[in-house]
């Protein structure tokens, strides 16, 4: 579904990806590991185009590299940014609303479903996007995003910062988001939930690909978590 060859990307003149490669399958639930500053947020904002990339992104097949970023979303991209990206002066049932891509198509999302999911946004339909608390807005980034009903969700550090019952809350909506057959491209520090829910792992390191593996592999393989994952 999502195939990335020979990907780099700069700020300024630092060159940040040095030639990543990966690829995430139809269904498929993928984590991207490693340490803070080796580049895995600045390939989710390749891939969307929020930074300019170098090489190939092809998507379903189709080359998106270069693309603007409204016309990839549209072609079935989802992306939860790990700044918790919202409209702050519209209520959460606006924010929602806005995250549809037609009101009058129905897709695998409602707001109903948003709602069973974190009743929490429930009890804060009506209030604005901009007091509600941390772990709120992260809940709800994630739903507006899924309202766009994407074929492919990357989500940036989703559990950063949030409380123990967030968290399994957040880890819940990625298990159903994959039982819906959307494919998810995860960027997440807490081993645990990538463990438990991924189908492969890629760990990056100085801007490139390190290693690629199921999770037993990666439990396997104290060398790959002692040098790219540990923190000394």
């Amino acid at each position: 579904m999502l195939e990335v060859t020979d990907l780099h990307a700069y700020y300024g003149k630092s060159h940040i990806l040095q030639g990543v490669n990966f690829g995430v399958g139809e269904g498929e639930i993928v984590s991207l590991l490693g340490r803070n500053g080796v580049g895995r947020s600045t390939t989710i904002k390749a891939i969307m185009g929020e930074v300019p990339p170098e090489g190939s992104i092809k998507f379903r097949g189709d080359e998106i590299a270069g693309r603007k970023t409204h016309d990839i979303a549209r072609m079935g991209l989802g992306y939860v940014p790990e700044n918790r990206d919202i409209f702050p002066t519209l209520t959460v049932r606006q924010n929602l609303i806005l995250g549809m891509k037609s009101t009058k198509q129905t897709g695998r999302w409602s707001i109903d479903d948003m709602f069973n999911i974190f009743p929490q946004l429930r009890e804060r339909a009506d209030t604005s996007g901009g007091v509600i608390s941390g772990g709120e807005q992260q809940m709800l980034t994630m739903c507006r995003t899924l309202m766009g009903d994407p074929d492919l969700v990357m989500v940036d550090e989703p559990t950063e910062g949030l409380a123990p019952k967030i968290v399994e809350q957040v880890a819940n909506l990625l298990d159903e988001i994959a039982k819906r057959g959307v494919s998810i491209l995860l960027v997440e520090q807490k081993l645990t939930i990538a463990l438990k829910i991924s189908h492969r792992l890629y760990v990056m390191g100085h801007g490139r690909i390190v290693f690629e593996g199921t999770p037993d592999e990666f439990r396997a393989n104290d060398n790959v978590r002692k040098e790219w994952l540990e923190v000394s």
